[in-house]
């Protein structure tokens, strides 16, 4: 009898062994898939931050913005400088002036400037209506296309298609402007509008 008992203890803690042994298992395989999961988007973290107007979701990670993204501050700088009046074009000036890397800082200011004089020596407007944003994510470069309407003491003078170009860089946790051109409203693509606004400055110097 004891014999019988001692037998049945012994399948017991066999039994108890491959049962703590098999879920010994389960908790390495998991947490072998936690450690590969953290290991798989160190470096690709990606934040989300809040644009100025908020009409579409994206996300950035530590050296890009996503096309939405782009698309949104393509938007809102091309407002910013061509949507503008003698009454609004000093506070769109300084607004503009908080997105601009540094090292552009002094001549967009200077152009800014530049431009607030004139209309405001013309009493002149100028109102942009886009109506196409092309995005080129791995370069950050937008291209807006639109109407640009000017007015001079209050009645219009012209009403043009005109394509801009606006070049951004990803750093220290926002989006920063680089560049913002008049480009040929022919450009097909941002890579084109690139090349074809360089030339165009190249020609003007």
């Amino acid at each position: 009898m004891e014999f019988d008992q001692q037998q049945n203890a012994i399948k017991e803690l066999r039994a108890r062994n491959r049962n703590m042994g098999f879920v010994i298992s389960i908790l390495s395989l998991s947490l072998l898939i936690s450690v590969v999961s953290v290991a798989s988007v160190l470096g690709t973290e990606r934040t989300i931050v809040v644009p100025p107007n908020i009409s579409k979701s994206f996300w950035v990670t530590s050296s890009k913005a996503s096309a939405d993204y782009l698309e949104q501050m393509g938007s809102f700088v091309a407002w910013l400088i061509l949507d503008v009046s003698p009454a609004s074009i000093d506070w769109k000036r300084d607004m503009l002036l908080t997105y601009v890397t540094p090292d552009k800082f002094g001549a967009l200011k200077t152009q800014q400037d530049l431009e607030a004089d004139r209309l405001k020596q013309l009493n002149a407007s100028t109102f942009f209506l886009p109506q196409q944003v092309v995005v080129d994510e791995p370069s950050q470069g937008v291209v807006v296309r639109g109407r640009l309407r000017t007015q001079i003491n209050g009645q219009d003078t012209s009403t043009e298609s005109k394509a801009y170009l606006a070049q951004f860089q990803y750093a220290g946790g926002r989006v920063h402007l680089v560049t913002f051109k008049e480009i040929p409203y022919e450009s097909k693509s941002v890579a084109q509008a690139a090349a074809a606004g360089d030339a165009r400055d190249s020609a003007a110097n």
